[in-house]
C-alpha cells in the first residue's frame, strides 16, 4: 500500500469508528447509541486539544414559575373551553471538561374552569449527561417524561392542548457505563445499560366501530450490553473487529421477554484514501416469549380497572418470534472529509433482508443534515430507552407553547433525535421496526432551524394462540414530518413556531387510516429582569379517514418568572 495513502485511510477509519464499539456497521448489533464510547480515552495527541476545550466550560441553571390562561376552540361545533395552568420548571445546561449535561423538565397544574375540562397534573422533561470518571471510563443517563397517544386507531394527533381520551403519562430512565482504551494497537470498548420504562393507565375514548381495544403497556426493565476488540489498518492492510452483545427486555404484561445474544466479526478493506469495503458475519439468538392471559368461566380475558390484563403465572410460555443462526452484511463507507460520511450496509438478520446505513454533513458549525436507515426488533420499553439514550448530550428542547408538551423531535448540530417511532401506539407487545429519517438543522443570521421528516414501519409480534391473537402480525405504518423555526427579534424578544404532521396506518381490519396536522407560534417579550409575557396560537386537526375530522383553534396569554 503507498506510504502516502495511509495516513489518509487511517483518517477515514478512525474519524467514522469503524472497528470502535459504536460503528454503523454494528448500528443494530452493537448499539451506536453509545457514541461517546469511543471518545472515552483520548491519545496524547489530543491533550493541546482537550486543554482548549476546558477554557469553554459554563454552567447555566434557570428555575422558572409560569401562569397561563388558555383558549380552546372547536371550530366544527363551535365549542368554546377555558382553563388555567400553574407551572415550575428548571432548564439546566453543563459543559464541563469531564461532564456534560441538558436538563429541561416541566411540572404543570392544569385548573378546569368548568365540567368539560378536568383538572390534570402533568410532567414533562428531558434529561441526558455522561461524566468522565477516569480516562477511559465513563458514565451515562438520560430521563423522558411526556405525555402520547395510546392507540393510534383512535387518533394521533400531535398536540395534547385539552384533550383526555386516549392519552396517556410516559416515563423511561437509563443509566450505565462505557469504557474505551488503547491496548498497543488494540482499540477495547465496552459498554452497559439499565433502563426502566412506565406507562400510566389511561382511557382510550371510543374507537371506530368495529374495533377492539387491545390493553395498554404497563412497564418493564431493560439491559443491553455490548463489548468489541479490533484494530485500524496499519499493522495489517485491513482492519478487524470482534464483537459480541446482548439485549433483554422483560414487560409485565403478558410477562413477556425479548432475548436476543450475538457474536460477530468485522472487516474494513480500505480501496482508496477516502473509501472503504465493509462487512460482518456472526451468530444471532433472538427468542421472544409471552404467557397467556387469566380468563373468567367464559374463557374471556380477565381486565383490571385500568384497562390492562392479567397475566396467568401458572401458563406455559408461548414462543411469539425465534431467530437463530447466520448473520451476515455487507457495503461501503465514504469519508471524504471531516464533516462527510457516508455508510450504507445491505443483509440478512431476523431471518429475512435487513438494511441499515447513515449518512452525515456537517458544512459549518451551524448546519448539520443527517440521515439513517435502521432495522431493530424491541419491545416499547426497550425502544423508548435506545431513542432517549441517541440523544447527544447539548441538544435544543422543543415544546408545544400552548400545553406545554415535549415536541416529537429534539434538534442539535450534534443529530436530530425524534420519538415518532417509540410513541406512534403504546402497544403491549414487541415488533419489528424499519424505517428511515433525515433531518436538516441550521444557525444562521439569528434564525434556528430545524426538519425531520421520516417514515416508520412497526410488524407486531405477540402469538397466535395467546392473549392477543389479532394483533399477530399486524403491520402499522407512520409517516411524519416535524419543522421548528426560531428567532430572536432584539435583546427582550422572540419569535417561535412549530409544525407538524402524520399520516397513520395502524394495520388493523377496518380500522381507517388517521391523518394528523398542526402548527403554533409563540412570542416572548422581557417585561422585568427576569419576568417575560407570551403569547401564542395554534391550530390543529385529526381525521379519521372516511369521516369527519375534528379541528380545534387554541389561543394562550401568560407570564414566567425566572430565577
Amino acid at each position: 500500500m503507498p506510504s502516502q495513502t495511509l495516513p489518509a485511510i487511517k483518517l477515514l477509519l478512525a474519524s467514522a469508528a469503524l472497528i470502535a464499539l459504536p460503528t454503523v456497521a454494528h448500528a443494530q448489533l452493537l448499539d451506536t447509541d453509545w457514541s461517546d464510547a469511543d471518545e472515552g480515552a483520548p491519545a496524547a495527541d489530543e491533550a493541546p486539544a482537550k486543554a482548549k476545550k476546558a477554557s469553554s466550560r459554563r454552567a447555566e441553571i434557570r428555575p422558572y414559575i409560569e401562569a397561563q390562561q388558555v383558549l380552546l376552540a372547536d371550530l366544527d361545533d363551535g365549542d368554546v373551553l377555558t382553563y388555567s395552568t400553574i407551572a415550575v420548571g428548571v432548564d439546566m445546561s453543563v459543559a464541563e471538561r469531564n461532564a456534560e449535561a441538558q436538563v429541561n423538565v416541566r411540572y404543570e397544574r392544569l385548573i378546569g374552569w368548568d365540567n368539560d375540562v378536568r383538572d390534570q397534573d402533568i410532567i414533562s422533561g428531558l434529561a441526558r449527561g455522561s461524566a468522565r470518571v477516569t480516562r477511559n471510563l465513563t458514565i451515562e443517563a438520560g430521563a423522558y417524561a411526556s405525555r402520547a397517544t395510546i392507540d393510534n386507531r383512535a387518533g394521533s394527533a400531535g398536540s395534547f392542548v385539552g384533550r383526555e381520551d386516549n392519552v396517556s403519562q410516559v416515563y423511561s430512565v437509563y443509566t450505565g457505563p462505557s469504557f474505551a482504551a488503547r491496548v498497543g494497537d488494540l482499540s477495547v470498548n465496552a459498554a452497559y445499560r439499565a433502563g426502566y420504562t412506565k406507562v400510566e393507565s389511561g382511557d382510550v375514548g371510543p374507537l371506530p366501530a368495529g374495533q377492539r381495544a387491545v390493553p395498554t403497556f404497563d412497564d418493564s426493565v431493560s439491559h443491553a450490553a455490548a463489548a468489541s476488540v479490533g484494530m485500524q489498518p496499519g499493522t495489517l492492510p485491513f482492519g478487524w473487529a470482534v464483537g459480541a452483545g446482548w439485549n433483554r427486555e422483560d414487560a409485565s404484561q403478558l410477562d413477556q421477554r425479548v432475548d436476543d445474544k450475538y457474536a460477530r466479526v468485522d472487516i474494513t478493506v480500505p480501496v482508496s484514501p477516502t473509501l472503504a469495503v465493509v462487512g460482518g458475519v456472526g451468530y444471532e439468538d433472538v427468542r421472544i416469549s409471552e404467557r397467556d392471559v387469566l380468563r373468567d368461566s367464559l374463557g374471556a380475558p380477565i381486565v383490571t380497572p385500568g384497562g390492562r390484563y392479567v397475566t396467568d403465572p401458572a401458563s406455559p410460555r408461548l414462543t411469539v418470534f425465534e431467530s437463530d443462526g447466520l448473520i451476515w452484511d455487507a457495503g461501503v463507507m465514504w469519508r471524504p472529509s471531516r464533516r462527510t460520511s457516508l455508510e450504507a450496509r445491505y443483509g440478512h438478520r431476523y431471518g429475512s433482508d435487513t438494511y441499515i446505513g447513515s449518512f452525515n454533513y456537517t458544512p459549518t458549525e451551524r448546519m448539520a443534515v443527517n440521515v439513517s436507515v435502521y432495522d431493530t426488533i424491541s419491545g416499547f420499553g426497550g425502544s423508548l430507552n435506545r431513542t432517549l439514550a441517541a440523544l447527544p448530550t447539548q441538544f435544543t428542547t422543543i415544546r408545544n407553547p400552548l400545553s406545554g408538551d415535549l415536541g416529537s423531535c429534539t434538534f442539535g448540530n450534534g443529530g436530530t433525535t425524534c420519538f415518532n417511532n417509540s410513541l406512534n401506539s403504546l402497544r403491549p407487545v414487541a415488533f419489528r421496526s424499519r424505517g428511515i429519517q433525515a433531518s436538516a438543522v441550521t444557525n444562521s443570521a439569528g434564525w434556528d432551524t430545524g426538519l425531520a421528516i421520516g417514515y416508520n414501519r412497526n410488524k407486531y409480534l405477540t402469538s397466535a394462540i395467546g392473549a392477543l391473537p389479532e394483533m399477530s402480525g399486524i403491520i402499522d405504518e407512520n409517516y411524519y414530518v416535524a419543522g421548528y423555526l426560531g428567532r430572536d427579534l432584539d435583546r427582550r424578544s422572540r419569535f417561535e413556531t412549530n409544525v407538524y404532521g402524520n399520516y397513520v396506518d395502524p394495520g388493523f381490519t377496518l380500522a381507517p387510516d388517521v391523518y394528523s396536522v398542526g402548527a403554533n407560534a409563540a412570542y416572548y417579550r422581557q417585561i422585568w429582569r427576569g419576568l417575560t409575557a407570551g403569547a401564542a396560537l395554534g391550530i390543529d386537526s385529526v381525521k379519521p379517514e372516511d369521516t369527519d375530522g375534528d379541528v380545534t383553534a387554541s389561543a394562550l396569554l401568560g407570564l414566567r418568572y425566572s430565577f
